[in-house]
């Protein structure tokens, strides 16, 4: 796994990386996890299902609050980390660690273009007030 220095943010507070294998490693910003609080839940999307950037499509719940989580990019639902089923609160001890799904690009073309919606992390922690 790469590092958030590498990661591409969107302002609803996922980040997305871009590995080796070609997919879309995705999980929550550290902003975030630290505004949800313990998490408690994490509600995954299904294997399989198509997905377009912004959609809502997980939620993630702490003692706190709910939050949507969004697609960062256009694709399909490839792998979901089965230990937020059992330790979803390892989220707040290693946000920039722990991937919540993985998606597989839609194409080269969407996946280029879908990046250039997303924020470096420079940008990111501007925007986020991080």
């Amino acid at each position: 796994m790469k590092t958030q220095d590498t990661f591409k943010f969107a302002a609803t507070h996922e980040w997305a990386s871009i590995e080796d294998d070609g997919l879309v490693w995705v999980g929550i910003s550290n902003h975030a996890q630290e505004a949800l609080g313990d998490v408690m839940f994490f509600q995954a999307p299904n294997i399989g299902q198509a997905v377009k950037q912004g959609d809502v499509i997980a939620a993630i719940e702490s003692v706190k609050a709910a939050s949507d989580i969004h697609a960062p990019v256009s694709g399909e639902i490839v792998a979901i980390n089965e230990e937020m089923d059992a330790t979803p609160e390892i989220v707040n001890t290693k946000p920039y660690a722990v991937w919540l799904f993985k998606i597989k690009p839609s194409s080269p073309e969407m996946l280029s273009t879908n990046l250039n919606g997303l924020m470096s992390l420079s940008q990111y922690e501007s925007s986020a007030g991080a």
